[in-house]
């Protein structure tokens, strides 16, 4: 497949025929993305709804289990996130053959990834008993913690796949596979949560091996689809890979940046995890279906900031300025009409949404008025993630992972504990520092775009 973007004279006519073409791109690629994207979160959701309904106890282990392996989890993905760039720039470019250099060189880096997860993760136990958590939580989600690290390589090997994939505009072979793997992880949780067929139930743990099973799935059915692909000549995909560590240093760089933004972002989240942790039992599985329901509606800004990324990447892989404004204007425009809408049946629903997660009257009461602020903030939230994979597409790293370091660690965190614990708001308290640190974040990486898009007009 070769992209049919070229560039045009300038003029009105260019304008709107440019904002056509990059919204009909976006939601091209954005909607096979947001769907494999939001199987991610879909299996945690099944998760979370299977998991719940066996038990709310059971609940509170698996998400205080996922609080520090997520972080882990997500700043590996972010240090591979240079496949994604560096294959929409050479895309653009037409050179074809180096976007299979990539990718080559990216299976080895994601493998090798996935196995310092497994070695963090085996020390689950110790590393929550260091948050202050009860005995009970810590010894019960240490041991979901270590289950899910044997499935991290395997995710990692995906999600470097999918990168190449999406960066070579095929993203329909990356959701194919994600809906195999949650059709296998819904019938494995089926089996292993409550048992049956010989299985004694396992309640979470039982949860966690399933996930862990369907994220290898996920890996091997990548790297197969690759290999075996059509274009796999045209991208050189079995040539052997180029190992000097210096040649793809610039691959790794973006990685880096890209990693400590996301590292930040998922730590802080982390420590509202531990916040709720700290206000018992219920607060916790509150708070977990609240930001399940936030994390399934961000997965539409991922899929659009992603499909963002590329469409600006191959643009500034050509060298056409105005058209890199434009494509990263049309996806932070595209963002907050879609996840308004999105938001505000979510406010309107958020009763009947409470009660498809959990059958515990009390639990429902507690987190209606959360999901009703998922609702409110997801606009902004997802504004944000679409400014800033926006940035990392023009090869703009750094300064947005410290402008997302100040939203996260400078704002959210203090904020978080501010209203949640000291004013006494509750897990509500940590939502609405959600929504505050969400205005923040959306104006400095806005206002870094715009920055950058005035002194591209003077070259």
């Amino acid at each position: 497949m070769v992209d049919d973007d070229t560039p045009a004279a300038s003029g009105q006519s260019w304008l709107f025929a440019r904002i056509r073409r990059h919204v009909s791109e976006l939601l091209r690629l954005a909607t096979p993305i947001i769907v494999s994207r939001a199987g991610i979160l879909a299996m945690a959701a099944v998760d979370t709804v299977m998991v719940g309904r066996y038990g709310t106890s059971e609940l509170a282990f698996m998400a205080i289990g996922a609080a520090l392996i997520i972080p882990i989890m997500l700043i590996s993905m972010g240090l591979t996130m240079g496949t994604l760039v560096l294959t929409s720039n050479a895309f653009g470019a037409k050179d074809y053959e180096q976007c299979g250099t990539i990718w080559r060189r990216s299976v080895p880096y994601a493998f090798g990834l996935g196995l310092i997860t497994v070695l963090i993760t085996f020390f689950g136990p110790f590393l929550l008993g260091l948050t202050g958590q009860t005995e009970r939580l810590t010894i019960e989600g240490g041991a979901v913690m270590q289950v899910m690290g044997v499935g991290l390589p395997g995710y990692l090997l995906y999600m470097t796949s999918a990168f190449f994939l999406e960066g070579i505009r095929k993203p329909l072979p990356v959701m194919y596979i994600m809906i195999g793997a949650n059709v296998l992880n819904l019938a494995l949780n089926s089996w292993f949560i409550a048992g049956g067929w010989g299985m004694e139930a396992h309640g979470a743990i039982g949860a966690t091996w399933a996930t862990s099973i369907s994220r290898w799935f996920l890996g091997l059915a990548a790297l197969i689809y690759i290999w075996t692909m059509k274009e796999q000549a045209l991208y050189r995909v079995r040539q052997k890979p180029i190992l000097g560590w210096a040649s793809w240093s610039n691959q790794r760089r973006l990685g880096y940046a890209t990693g400590v933004s996301i590292g930040v972002e998922a730590a802080a989240f982390a420590s509202l995890n531990i916040f709720a942790g700290w206000m018992g039992e219920e607060a916790v599985a509150a708070y977990s279906i609240g930001i399940n329901v936030l994390s399934l509606l961000f997965m539409i800004a991922l899929g659009i900031g992603v499909a963002s990324s590329v469409r600006v990447g191959i643009a500034f892989g050509r060298k056409d300025f105005p058209d890199t404004m434009l494509a990263g204007w049309s996806g932070l425009a595209t963002s907050t009409v879609l996840l308004g809408t999105a938001g505000a049946t979510v406010c309107i629903f958020d009763g009947q949404i409470a009660t498809f997660y959990t059958s515990d009257q009390n639990l429902i009461n507690y987190v209606v008025p959360l999901i009703f602020l998922c609702g409110v903030a997801i606009a902004l939230d997802g504004g944000q993630a679409v400014m800033a994979n926006v940035l990392r597409g023009r090869q703009d790293v750094w300064v947005p992972s410290a402008l997302q370091t100040v939203s996260y660690i400078g704002v959210l965190i203090p904020l978080s504990w501010y209203l949640s614990l000291y004013l006494e708001r509750g897990p509500a308290g940590l939502f609405e520092a959600i929504l505050l640190t969400s205005i923040f974040a959306l104006s400095t990486l806005s206002g870094r775009f715009v920055w950058l898009c005035r002194g591209d007009r003077t070259k």
